[in-house]
């Protein structure tokens, strides 16, 4: 059976969706992607489209089909796995020349939803006579070949702040791997995976942030005069950060030196390596009955120090997970700190390095041995420390 490819502009017009089970659930959200005005008649919903339906995105009359209700449809969708149900709502838009989805009988139905892919404003659809899983297999090939494909560069202006990940280059955001694709200028830090840098276009000019020769602060503003200069030209750039942009990545102060240089600033978060590191160790940093808050802390300046901004005795009076980043030089420290504040010295605690690479590496142990257990075990930076009870529920 051949079939004749068409994009419909759904923007204001009713689409119908007959049915609110799990099909349902997974054609809706398209629908109002779309635009459309989508309006489910059904007795009973899903959890999901009951979400959808309190937040004012679709309508629901809950109650079994009647013929009158394709009246005024510009589509009509059926989700319910009953033949003779179905074969009804598809009468009734026959009768009224309205294009049927049917997921019960894709011969009984008047249109059918391709395979699709979107990246951007690119939509690839691929609709088959019959060989289904060769159409999501063709779809599937044509998004990996878009998602690395270099995007017009006309798109984008400005600067993007991208967070690369905890490290494993295939935890960036389809986003992020997008706007990498499109860059003109990428400016990256030490963290990032280098398997995302050698996915570059030879012409894209390279910045390692990391080897800029002046101190912190100077770096930092060496860093944003680059990005300003450079999106001044006229040129895209992507400043890449391991983990995500704004947490202890500096993104608010390069987002505010481009503002103030009248540099359109996108942003797109990343997976922070707190939350990811110790899930990849088993170590969920919140569990039920366990731990109801986690805080993530900054440790590259030490407890006793006066530029330290951390609430300490707060923070070791608190039930729930700390996690800190870039601690493991003043781990001693900190953990004498937590103590001293009133935190048991018995509270679990790991260690991860490294976490979503080849080279991971944990040890557990407690608030009062784990500094020692990570110096006499070898462990180096970047590691992330994690206290708190959840580290006896990790597997």
């Amino acid at each position: 059976m051949s079939v004749y490819p068409l994009g419909l502009k759904l923007t204001g017009r009713r689409v119908l969706m007959v049915g609110g089970g799990a099909v349902a659930t997974r054609r809706v959200p398209a629908l109002i992607a779309a635009g459309a005005r989508v309006e489910i008649v059904s007795p009973d919903l899903s959890p999901a489209l009951h979400g959808l339906v309190d937040a004012g995105r679709v309508t629901w009359t809950a109650r079994r089909f009647e013929p009158g209700d394709v009246e005024g449809a510009w589509l009509v969708h059926v989700a319910i796995d009953d033949p003779a149900a179905a074969e009804q709502v598809s009468a009734a838009a026959e009768e009224h020349r309205i294009f049927c989805v049917r997921a019960d009988d894709r011969e009984a139905a008047t249109a059918w939803t391709p395979a699709v892919t979107r990246q951007g404003q690119v939509t690839v659809a691929v609709t088959d006579g019959g060989d289904r899983r060769r159409a999501m297999a063709v779809r599937d090939l044509v998004a990996n070949a878009l998602e690395s494909a270099p995007a017009a560069t006309e798109e984008y202006k400005g600067v993007a702040l991208v967070g690369a990940g905890p490290g494993d280059p295939e935890l960036i955001t389809v986003k992020g791997r997008r706007l990498l694709a499109a860059a003109d200028v990428v400016v990256a830090d030490r963290l990032v995976p280098g398997m995302l840098l050698g996915d570059l276009r030879p012409e894209v000019e390279f910045v390692d942030a990391a080897k800029i020769p002046y101190g912190p602060q100077k770096a930092q503003e060496e860093i944003n005069r680059i990005l300003v200069e450079r999106a001044l030209e006229g040129k895209f750039v992507v400043r890449l950060k391991g983990g995500d942009p704004f947490v202890f990545g500096r993104g608010g102060e390069e987002a505010i030196a481009c503002a103030q240089a009248g540099v359109p600033v996108l942003v797109v978060p990343g997976v922070t390596s707190s939350i990811a590191a110790p899930a990849l160790a088993g170590i969920p940093v919140t569990h039920r009955g366990v731990a109801h808050e986690f805080t993530v802390v900054s440790g590259h300046v030490a407890p006793d120090s006066d530029a330290s901004l951390v609430d300490w005795p707060a923070l070791a009076r608190m039930r729930g997970t700390i996690v800190v980043l870039m601690g493991l030089k003043n781990l001693p420290k900190i953990a004498a700190r937590l103590i001293a504040e009133g935190r048991s010295a018995e509270t679990p605690a790991a260690v991860v390095q490294e976490g979503s690479t080849a080279h991971q590496r944990s040890l557990r142990g407690t608030l009062g041995s784990i500094a020692a257990d990570a110096a006499g075990a070898g462990i180096h930076p970047p590691a992330i420390v994690v206290i708190g009870d959840v580290v006896h529920v990790g597997v």
